[in-house]
């Protein structure tokens, strides 16, 4: 086939026609990148891993009706081509290529006769994407106190009032990151330990409750890092500094965790290595994207951003906007938007710039709150964001609470142990 026909004509009930004695649909989901069609059926095409072409019957009879459907929401990556296999579509012949490449699109054909052949009956997209239930609560563990690292934490309702400490479970740690997994549930890990760097993680259910250490797996190496978010149910932690195995490095690492809390093995992310950068989702509560920004590589404080896809594909290097800083921390709020706030230049620094749900970096705005370094960010309340602790050079117990407009409130102080070198994460779909 060559040419091309128009298509995807998008409206937003998503319905398919049925034929009047009603469609077989296959119970097999086709996943190869060919697959031959017969009249009266309907087709569930998943295309994640490669496109597909679909070969219409030889022969057809007025009336003969074929369904087709986007099962995995893929098309828009990998497209469905149709071989009209010698019969004519919408009145042209099968040298013309006819392309399918919409998300959540589904398509009901209708043979006519032999002049105009197989025809569209309806070319529909779905409009909306189901989207999981917001985060409502948080937690945030780990760090370093007056009297040195400790694994307590304290939880977060889905108020924004955290919780007096809880003994935490696993061994210390401090300067790493923590994210969200599988909708309802955080992971927290890397960092410091007791005495050298870390890669072990530990799970948080939906209850709140930090699980015993986790081993990392071979090849993860522990570091300064940050973590995010990412897709509708996965998480990453990047970058960093750490041991190399002949000296202290920034890391331009990714370690990428499953939807059920599986941390992989050390890939190479794209853009510059360094250690204190934030990351947070943005774009909606599927978490489908996600920022990682600012920084220090080599010791020296940047203002790059990084987007990041949902399979937790690194962007290059954007040159950032607002002022360069390390040891700050970030969290989304608004359901689609995100912050980053707080940090240190050569000083602490008390100053935010808001994401859009695009993706887009905004200017500094002055925020109201103790200018501090080395806290964490979480999302709670649905559209809502916290950030706690930190240090001015001493430990601190503070909170702001940010509300569904980006705006930081004032602190709030006596919210557990102080101390600096969190990590945080959301948890539980459940206000």
């Amino acid at each position: 086939m060559s040419g091309v026909i128009v298509d995807n004509v998008a409206r937003a009930s998503g319905t398919i026609a049925a034929t009047p004695g009603g469609l077989d649909w296959s119970a097999d989901v086709v996943t190869a990148s060919t697959v031959t069609v017969e009249a009266g059926r309907g087709y569930f095409i998943n295309t994640s891993s490669n496109a597909c072409t679909v070969t219409l019957p030889s022969s057809a009879e007025a009336g003969d009706q074929i369904v087709i459907a986007d099962y995995a929401r893929s098309w828009a990556t990998n497209a469905v081509t149709l071989d009209s296999n010698g019969l004519n579509f919408q009145g042209e012949d099968d040298t013309y290529i006819v392309d399918y490449d919409t998300v959540g699109q589904s398509l009901n054909i209708v043979y006519s006769d032999s002049t105009k052949g197989w025809l569209p009956v309806s070319d529909d997209a779905v409009a909306d994407v189901p989207e999981p239930p917001l985060t409502q609560k948080a937690i945030f563990a780990y760090g370093t106190s007056g009297s040195g690292k400790v694994t307590m934490s304290n939880l977060v309702a889905s108020n924004g009032v955290i919780a007096s400490d809880v003994s935490g479970v696993g061994s210390v740690k401090t300067g790493g990151g923590g994210a969200s997994y599988g909708g309802d549930k955080g992971i927290l890990g890397f960092g410091e330990g007791a005495s050298d760097w870390t890669a072990v993680t530990n799970l948080v259910n939906t209850s709140g409750v930090i699980a015993a250490d986790t081993s990392a797996v071979s090849g993860a190496s522990g570091r300064y890092c940050t973590a995010c978010s990412i897709g509708a149910d996965k998480a990453m932690f990047l970058y960093g500094y750490g041991w190399n195995g002949s000296a202290n490095v920034d890391f331009p690492k990714a370690n990428l965790v499953s939807n059920v809390g599986v941390v992989a093995a050390d890939t190479t992310a794209a853009g510059t290595a360094r250690r204190y950068p934030a990351a947070t989702r943005y774009g909606g509560s599927d978490g489908s994207k996600a920022i990682v920004a600012y920084g220090a590589p080599s010791a020296s404080v940047t203002n790059i951003s990084n987007l990041i896809d949902g399979n937790g594909g690194v962007g290059s290097d954007v040159s950032g906007v607002g002022t360069s800083r390390a040891n700050l921390a970030a969290s989304p709020y608004g359901g689609d938007k995100a912050i980053f706030a707080y940090g240190h230049t050569s000083t602490n620094v008390g100053m935010s710039n808001k994401v859009s749900n695009e993706g887009v970096v905004a200017t500094d705005v002055s925020v109201v709150g103790t200018a501090r370094r080395d806290l964490y960010g979480a999302p709670y309340g649905g559209d809502k964001g916290v950030f706690a602790y930190g240090q001015t050079g001493s430990k601190l117990n503070v909170k702001n609470l940010v509300n569904n407009s980006g705006v930081i409130q004032a602190d709030v102080t006596g919210v557990g142990t102080a101390r600096a070198g969190v990590v945080a994460s959301g948890y539980s779909t459940s206000a």
